[in-house]
């Protein structure tokens, strides 16, 4: 099965994750199929929080991926966000 995570990057205290496409098998900060966005969770007021490239997630969701509730979450914000 193919699902849609989050990857830990960043240094200790200071994290910041990649949204990737990956076997479900896998490790969390293991081997991904594709990145399809980013979360920066310490983002100042100048910086981007959130990129996600909406055109790629359809097309994993419709060959069968699915989202983990936090990219659910980081998702529907990043929506409210831009509309």
């Amino acid at each position: 099965m193919v699902v849609i995570r989050l990857a830990r990057g960043g240094a200790k205290s200071r994290p910041f994750f990649n949204i990737v496409v990956a076997d479900k098998r896998t490790r969390r900060d293991g081997r991904f199929i594709e990145r399809i966005g980013f979360y920066n969770p310490t983002a100042t007021a100048s910086e981007e929080s959130i990129r996600i490239a909406h055109d790629r997630l359809t097309h994993w969701r419709s060959v069968g991926a699915q989202a983990s509730p936090t990219v659910e979450r980081l998702v529907n914000q990043a929506a409210k966000k831009a509309a």
